[in-house]
């Protein structure tokens, strides 16, 4: 009995000392402050180190590596380690000891130290952890489903199991960190019906009283990239947490916010404000290339000109440091910017080509063509078209369209200078035909097909797969639903195509799904419409029926938005009270005239003639209104500074219209209305049909260089007209103004001849099919069909 005793004695104090001992290797191994004294203590106490010590370790070496600036990490130094890596044996030995979580932590430890995703470590903690993931707590399961996503396991069954999981918790998740980590993790794994669950979730957990933070904001914006789908809901509740959050918002956060609303065709002018504020008050200390490509990226096309031109001698100095894609960014942004650093763009281009000639990837070549084409007197050589000839097969269509533009721009301005240069290039634009044809020809899906089309356009595109791919799209017309009319009425708008069945479908669709589409997109849907002229089947209650929903969620706008709503509406006649006074008042248009500040050149001229163009629409058609024309000098200062409007064609028709009339005297070229439309040729003809001359009125004849410009809407030289006389607007209509391989006038035109006969016009157009088609080929016929629309009962 005694001899047991001192037995039983002898194991505790062995088991108490051993255990003692434990937790002071633990606590030492808490107590590091630098990498080196984790190794030190590793290699010391090998023999001793539990499966718990050596996560601790491991977990411990990111902690430090974390508390550092990303510029003065040393993940290289610990990877390379001796210790690191006999730690990684221990802790590959020890794995099925671990404890659930600690297997995780151990995981994400070895990732965020930059260890190869198929490490054999990486490799056995995924497999362990997939074994114990139906016990894993909601924080430890996303934290592993993180890991799956920066191992790219996207569409894994192991992602895939974790989904399952996700689906069948749902309804316990109640933070928002956690879901959101979630949500990006398991996004390409999930059904419809799933998406809408958790986008119903994060609705919930972002409306909590309590203060989000941004990163959660930034995750939930991510996922909808991920799923390609533009949600406004949760968009407008994310820019709130990013508004309110907006002194913690670094360049890096602000650069991909902006990135992701891009993508997502999200805007907000408030944010755009705010991050013009902080970015700006950043110039000066933001030394990193890197920090100062993101900087310049975001900040440049918000910014203004002195500010671009300071940033941009600083990017010259950096432009050795960035990898391709941020150069074809940077380059892109330069050329949009109009910038005319010559030295630069000369660095730009010797950079782009050299990453050219190493270029695998068709996607990198595609963007290094199409950017290189942007450069005015671009030398091309053969490479160039070598490179694009042997990635074509692997293009996208977008990618397609990169390279065909290039290729057109680069043979119309005879940039191809080598040998061959016409039998060669005529070759690989068949080539790149034939690719994009089988490439239409494979599309079985959609909302696939409509995501390669978002990049499409220039002449390329319209001359060899506009038909087709419209074609294409009529074919898989079934597919078109609520979540992607948008998409489908942007490559309608964009094809400028008059598809019946395809705008009759959109019509249907956005009709009886109404109240699941965002307003700001059923103002797009509008905009189809309205461009391309089209009554749809039940048209009334077509635009009632939009016009209801929109102008019950105005609040839901920007106030650009707005102004397009009302353009759009005008267009096609409509002119909804609450719309037309909210915009015509003056808090709206100084809260407009200050977010138009931070919108692009490009966007704040399209803000501009919107609203000009919508300010005439409701003088003319609406006088109830007693809305004031105020766009006189706007409409001065566009026309002194556009280029002159007196081409071939006009001088021809004039010549003619001399003749016709009898004299110089009886007509005018390139005249300008009240309102300023301005018209070709305009005439006056008395009661009789003869015409009366413009000298003994004593109205100025315009010269052949341009319009006249007035000083007031009613100071245009106009006098009432004898009785029964007419003033005639005669219009030489292009292909611009109808819709594509079709005789149907567009909006805007239509809307230019209804408001020329409400100013007292009768209005003669003179489409170019018929001007230019066989049966006017010779000048007495050109002559005849003059007089015909002039003194005819047109």
């Amino acid at each position: 009995m005694l001899c047991l005793r001192q037995v039983c004695l002898f194991t505790l104090r062995h088991y108490q000392a051993r255990t003692l001992s434990s937790d002071l290797l633990l606590n030492q191994i808490y107590s590091c402050t630098h990498e080196d004294e984790v190794f030190s203590l590793v290699g010391r106490n090998k023999a001793r180190l539990s499966e718990k010590h050596v996560g601790i370790a491991l977990n411990m070496l990111w902690q430090l590596q974390k508390r550092r600036p990303l510029l003065l990490r040393t993940s290289d130094y610990i990877r390379n380690h001796s210790q690191f890596l006999a730690l990684c044996v221990l802790a590959e030995n020890k794995v099925e000891h671990m404890e659930d979580e600690a297997i995780v932590d151990t995981l994400y430890s070895i990732l965020r130290l930059n260890v190869e995703d198929h490490d054999s470590l990486a490799e056995v903690l995924v497999t362990e952890a997939w074994k114990r993931l139906e016990r894993l707590s909601l924080p430890a399961l996303s934290k592993f489903a993180l890991c799956l996503y920066k191992q790219r396991r996207h569409c894994s069954p192991v992602t895939g199991k974790v989904a399952h999981i996700v689906d069948m918790k749902l309804d316990s998740i109640e933070d928002i960190r956690i879901l959101s980590v979630l949500m990006i993790s398991i996004s390409d794994v999930i059904s419809q019906n799933f998406r809408d669950r958790l986008l119903q979730k994060a609705e919930q957990l972002l409306e909590d009283k309590h203060e989000v933070h941004f990163n959660y904001a930034k995750r939930i914006l991510q996922f909808l990239q991920n799923i390609k789908l533009r949600y406004h809901p949760l968009l407008e509740k994310c820019n709130k947490i990013f508004l309110k959050s907006a002194s913690h918002l670094d360049i890096h956060s602000i650069s991909l916010i902006f990135g992701l609303y891009e993508q997502l065709g999200f805007d907000n002018a408030e944010f755009r404000l705010v991050a013009k504020q902080l970015l700006s008050e950043t110039i000066d200390d933001c030394y990193d290339p890197e920090t100062f490509a993101k900087l310049f990226s975001t900040l440049g096309p918000i910014a203004g000109s002195n500010v671009r031109e300071r940033m941009a001698s600083v990017l010259h100095k950096h432009l050795d440091s960035y990898h391709v894609l941020q150069l074809v960014k940077l380059t892109q942004y330069l050329v949009v910017l109009r910038f005319h650093n010559l030295e630069l763009f000369a660095k730009l281009k010797m950079l782009l080509f050299g990453f050219l000639k190493s270029s695998v990837i068709p996607a990198d070549t595609a963007a290094i063509i199409r950017v290189l084409a942007m450069f005015p007197s671009f030398q091309v050589e053969e490479i160039i078209i070598n490179k694009a000839a042997a990635v074509l097969p692997q293009c996208r269509l977008h990618h397609l369209n990169s390279i065909a533009t290039a290729l057109v721009k680069w043979s119309h301005y005879d940039q191809l200078h080598w040998q061959n240069n016409s039998e060669l290039c005529a070759k690989l634009l068949q080539k790149l035909n034939d690719c994009g044809f089988q490439r239409l020809q494979k599309a079985n899906n959609l909302n696939l097909l409509l995501e390669e089309l978002t990049h499409v356009n220039g002449e390329w595109f319209e001359e060899v797969l506009n038909e087709e791919t419209v074609s294409m799209c009529q074919h898989l017309i079934d597919q078109i639903t609520w979540a992607n009319v948008l998409q489908m009425s942007f490559f309608l708008i964009k094809a400028n195509h008059r598809c019946t069945p395809l705008l009759d479908r959109i019509a249907s669709v956005a009709v009886e799904n109404i109240h699941k589409i965002h307003p700001l997109e059923i103002c797009f849907i509008l905009h189809l419409f309205s461009a391309l002229n089209y009554d749809p089947p039940a048209n009334e209650e077509f635009f009632e029926s939009c016009i209801q929903h929109l102008t019950s969620n105005l609040s839901c706008f920007e106030t650009h938005h707005l102004v397009l709503l009302g353009h759009v509406l005008a267009v096609a006649g409509y002119f909804p009270p609450v719309l037309i006074k909210k915009i015509f008042n003056i808090s709206f248009l100084s809260k407009l005239d200050s977010q138009l500040e931070v919108l692009s050149d490009t966007l704040k001229q399209r803000v501009h003639s919107h609203l000009m163009k919508l300010n005439r629409a409701v003088c003319l058609e609406c006088p109830e209104f007693y809305i004031p024309w105020f766009h006189e000098r706007y409409c001065q200062h566009v026309f002194r500074n556009s280029s002159s409007r007196i081409n071939p064609l006009r001088q021809h028709v004039h010549r003619m219209l001399t003749e016709i009339l009898g004299g110089s005297n009886y007509t005018r070229i390139s005249v300008l209305t009240p309102y300023y439309y301005e018209i070709d040729f305009e005439c006056i003809l008395d009661e009789n049909k003869k015409p009366l001359s413009y000298m003994a009125q004593n109205i100025p004849l315009d010269d052949a260089e341009g319009v006249h410009l007035r000083h007031d809407i009613k100071d245009d030289g106009r006098k009432a007209l004898p009785p029964g006389a007419q003033r005639i607007a005669l219009e030489c209509l292009d292909s611009k103004a109808f819709t594509k391989d079709s005789r149907h006038l567009k909006g805007e035109p239509a809307v230019k001849k209804r408001h020329l006969e409400m100013l007292g016009y009768r209005v003669v157009q003179i489409p170019h099919f018929e001007w230019n088609s066989m049966a006017l080929s010779t000048k007495s016929e050109q002559v005849e069909y003059l007089k015909k629309h002039l003194y005819g009962t047109q």
